[in-house]
């Protein structure tokens, strides 16, 4: 038998077994699955580099592979999903609802700068924390979403762009940490393989007790962002009502347990709703309550849902709540959301079409 008719043999008879899904798996991880299906350790970077570097659907669309390999691996899942809707609001931030290999559907929000692309991404199916204010809340909780459903996200929001991705903020559909384990393998994938700084990468959390301090041993270099939208223990069960069983001073502790391990700088994200929270006694009050910590607040004027009928605050109503965290000398930034008009803001991902 020749070498050519040898290798057809083998390429044809060597039994297709594979992850469910190769993305998120490493260059050795990669190398290791093509050897064990008789092929050369070289085609390891190759699969790599189409998967990670050119964005590849399918495994049949990899022209470097032998035909006859290509057509043995075709039903092997790269892991990618599919843009079942997408839209464009005025400030050129674009909302994209993604469908997943299940028929679920997520959203994924792109918002460019002229000097960033930052990826805003889900990391559950629904969410359910059921916070008043959110739309996403309001819609349930189905599944966690797996390690290539999140890395996925970026890479669709980066082909459809043809724009490298600089940054993500975990501040989509779901509680992060909720899927910590996914999100850490996720991040660290995004890291090595697609290449995107850890110090550009934000996970926001409204508190789940033990989990902060569990995400600090793995030491990554990410920015942690805590949702408080109160500075008392009963307003904020009403906002959140999963509070009730994380009372607000066991989060504190447990953020000064995380700035300490991990030594890195706690954002706290406030929601501002009208004459529910954005008072200036209230302002006073967080201000209190974050004292000591080397923190940064980050206030979030309410984003309009249809779901609930708070109000967003006045701008001489935000002006006053800085102000007194300025009195206080706690570090306060603003942050007025983007895709506004195309129900892609802050609170209002639902995974429906605007």
């Amino acid at each position: 038998m020749s070498s050519q008719s040898t290798k057809q043999t083998l390429e044809t008879t060597i039994p297709i077994t594979a992850p469910q899904q190769l993305l998120g798996l490493s260059l050795a991880e990669l190398t290791d699955w093509v050897v064990s299906q008789g092929q050369p350790a070289y085609r390891g970077r190759q699969l790599y580099e189409w998967i990670y570097k050119k964005g590849a659907r399918s495994l049949d669309v990899i022209s470097v592979f032998p035909k006859t390999w290509r057509a043995a691996i075709a039903d092997v899942s790269i892991g990618r999903s599919q843009i079942y809707y997408r839209s464009v609001a005025p400030d050129e931030t674009v909302k994209y609802l993604l469908q997943l290999s299940d028929g679920k559907i997520i959203e994924t929000v792109g918002i460019p700068t002229k000097k960033r692309l930052t990826v805003c991404v889900s990391t559950q199916v629904g969410c359910p924390m059921a916070c008043d204010f959110c739309a996403t809340g309001k819609g349930g909780f189905m599944r966690n979403l797996g390690v290539h459903e999140i890395i996925d996200q970026v890479l669709t929001v980066q082909e459809d762009w043809q724009r490298r991705v600089s940054h993500i903020v975990f501040m989509g559909m779901g509680e992060p940490l909720l899927n910590t384990a996914n999100v850490v393998a996720a991040i660290k994938s995004l890291n090595q393989d697609v290449g995107i700084g850890q110090r550009g990468i934000t996970i926001s959390t409204v508190g789940i007790p033990g989990h902060i301090a569990r995400l600090a041993q793995h030491q990554l270099q990410v920015t942690l962002a805590v949702s408080l939208h109160a500075a008392n223990q009963a307003l904020r069960e009403k906002l959140i009502p999963s509070a009730r069983y994380y009372p607000l001073e066991n989060l504190i502790d447990e953020c000064y347990q995380y700035v300490q391990i991990t030594g890195r700088r706690i954002t706290f994200e406030y929601i501002l709703l009208a004459g529910v929270n954005d008072s200036t006694k209230q302002a006073a009050e967080l201000a209190q309550l974050l004292r000591g910590f080397q923190t940064h607040v980050n206030l979030i004027p309410y984003n309009p849902i249809r779901e609930a009928d708070y109000q967003r605050p006045t701008f001489r109503g935000i002006q006053a709540f800085v102000d007194v965290l300025h009195q206080h000398q706690i570090a306060v930034s603003v942050r007025y959301s983007r895709g506004l008009e195309a129900d892609a803001a802050c609170g209002q991902l639902r995974a429906a079409q605007a």
